[in-house]
């Protein structure tokens, strides 16, 4: 029987991290890397990876991860009539999993960690140590297996609210080449149509809504009717479409404690506004990773758990606050439209709303003012004058 110190189920971001913060702590910790693929390999997302990101990695030594690729600056929001298209402070990437998990787990491994292809099915606690699936045995178990978690499963912990996406692959047309592209639904709320330009000639394109109790859930052709509706031609030489769940976060969030944790979509964290859960998975990934080190350093694997609930729920419990009630709010038309209105309008609080779309920002007090302002005024025309997109060469 394998024996580790730390077992880490699942080597997407949330898996990577978790060994490369354990890994960090203690370069001496006896990590498995478990996977039921080998890498690299697709991963059905959105691809938009936000600087906050890389600035988490780097506390774990991972740096130049991107460096290759082509950053965007530009995000334009649209809603009916109603639009916003600014630079943001800092650009994002759009990276095709296949690439990015690909990077991660050579890190991690590189770093110590083992890479073993196995599917982790049953997990089973013991006062001693987790045995996953009769087979390897660790002090402290990282579940960091998606949003269909085996480990989750295993625990008896249950989510309630998820979200239906749709992904593909395009050609990116010229008005949307250079940018980062977000239509807003007005028939099925909360929903959203995707245009992310990899700055390769290709863009990440999708859809996804909210799934409710009582409706039936969206086909395929539901999902491609509703993306060509909101991003018109996007689908046209498409390839590559893959469905998946989105487990949305909520205000309360309170992980299990003890030898097993859960990081990522396995844990609940999809950001409710976006659908970004890149940097929850990476934030949760590295604070697990440094909770089970400290707990094994210690001769208290146990105790992993309860390390790790106070790191991340100090780290993240505010700003998912304030992203559950700007969900709640935005589901209303009105809403979403005046905060398009005051994003246009305001530098400041368009940066905001990124910070709250993208990493762990808050609804600010010049999100609250652009609001309050933007209901009272009649809705007139948002945007402002096109700005141009200058092109990026590919480094």
């Amino acid at each position: 029987m394998a024996t580790w110190d730390l077992a880490v189920v699942g080597a997407g971001p949330a898996g990577a991290a978790a060994a490369l913060g354990a890994l960090h702590a203690d370069p001496g910790l006896r990590v498995a890397l478990l996977d039921r693929a080998d890498f690299p390999r697709d991963k059905a997302c959105g691809d938009g990876v936000a600087p906050h990101v890389l600035d988490r990695l780097a506390e774990v030594g991972v740096t130049g991860l991107l460096d290759d690729r082509v950053p965007v600056s530009r995000l334009r929001l649209a809603r009916d009539d109603h639009e916003v298209d600014r630079t943001m402070t800092r650009p994002s990437y759009v990276v095709p999993r296949r690439v990015l998990d690909a990077r991660l787990v050579d890190a991690a491994c590189r770093a110590g960690a083992v890479l073993v292809r196995h599917r982790v099915r049953e997990v089973a606690t013991h006062p001693d140590s987790v045995l996953l699936d009769g087979e390897l045995d660790a002090s402290v178990v990282v579940g960091a297996d998606g949003a269909r978690s085996a480990v989750r499963r295993g625990l008896g912990v249950t989510h309630a609210r998820t979200a239906l996406a749709l992904r593909g692959y395009a050609p990116t047309p010229s008005g949307r080449a250079g940018a980062q592209v977000i239509v807003f639904g007005t028939r099925r709320q909360p929903s959203y149509a995707w245009s992310f330009d990899r700055g390769d000639g290709l863009a990440n394109v999708g859809y996804g809504e909210v799934l409710h109790d009582g409706r039936a859930a969206p086909r395929r052709a539901d999902l491609l009717a509703s993306l060509e509706e909101l991003l018109p031609g996007s689908t046209t030489g498409g390839e590559g479409w893959t469905g998946h769940h989105l487990p949305l976060s909520g205000a309360r969030w309170r992980p299990p404690s003890g030898r097993v944790l859960l990081v990522g979509d396995a844990a609940g964290l999809v950001n409710p506004l976006t659908g970004e859960g890149i940097y929850y998975a990476v934030a949760t990934g590295i604070a697990a990773g440094r909770a089970a080190a400290a707990a094994v350093a210690d001769g208290a694997p146990a105790t992993a758990g309860r390390r790790y609930v106070r790191a991340a729920r100090s780290h993240l419990l505010p700003h998912l606050r304030h992203t559950a009630a700007a969900a709640r709010l935005t589901g209303h038309g009105a809403v979403l439209e005046a905060g398009l209105r005051a994003a246009a309008r305001d530098q400041r609080v368009f940066d905001d709303l990124v910070e709250l779309g993208l990493a762990r920002g808050r609804i600010t007090p010049a999100v609250v003012r652009g609001l309050a302002g933007s209901l009272r005024r009649p809705a007139a025309r948002t945007h402002p004058s096109p700005q141009p997109v200058e092109p990026v060469e590919e480094r």
